[in-house]
C-alpha cells in the first residue's frame, strides 16, 4: 500500500503533481477530488487556529488497506489513492486529500463519498484543536 500519512499540510504543488501524474494513464475518463480543509471553527467564543493530527499508523494502516480492498471491488476504479496530514495543520490549509480514477463519472463520485465517510469512521485518527489562545481539545468527527 501507498504511503497515506503526510507530515505537514498537504500542499497545492502535492496536489498538482498527482494530477499530473496521472496524464499518461489513457484509460482514465473521469477523476474527483476530495479535499479536506481545517476550518476556523467557533467554538465556545474560541476560534480554531490549527488542528494537531496524530495517527497509530501500525492500527490505522491495515484499516486503510481494507478501506482501499473494498472500493476497488465496489467501484470500477482504474486508480485511488488518499493522503492525510499529521502534525500541526493550521486553519485554511489542507489536511485530507482523496484522489479516486475511473472510466467513468459515477464510478468516481460514488466512490469519493464511500472513501471520505469511511476513513473518517474507521480509521484511528486524532484530531487536537488548538484555538488562537493556545488552548486546545480533542476533535469530534462530523
Amino acid at each position: 500500500m501507498k504511503k497515506v500519512f503526510i507530515k505537514g499540510p498537504i500542499t497545492p504543488q502535492f496536489i498538482s503533481d498527482a494530477i499530473e501524474k496521472h496524464q499518461t494513464k489513457h484509460s482514465i475518463g473521469a477523476h474527483n477530488i476530495f479535499l479536506g480543509q481545517v476550518r476556523a471553527d467557533e467554538i465556545k467564543n474560541k476560534t480554531v487556529a490549527a488542528i494537531d493530527f496524530t495517527c497509530y499508523e501500525g492500527m490505522a494502516n491495515p484499516i486503510l488497506e481494507e478501506i482501499r480492498e473494498k472500493a476497488f471491488e465496489k467501484f470500477n476504479l482504474t486508480c485511488m489513492h488518499i493522503y492525510h496530514s499529521l502534525g500541526t495543520i493550521k486553519a485554511g490549509e489542507i489536511c485530507f486529500f482523496v484522489f479516486v480514477s475511473a472510466k467513468h463519472s459515477k464510478d468516481v463520485y460514488d466512490a469519493t463519498e464511500f472513501l471520505v465517510n469511511t476513513v473518517k469512521k474507521k480509521v484511528p485518527i486524532f484530531g487536537k484543536e488548538i484555538f488562537e489562545d493556545e488552548s486546545h481539545q480533542w476533535k469530534v468527527n462530523q
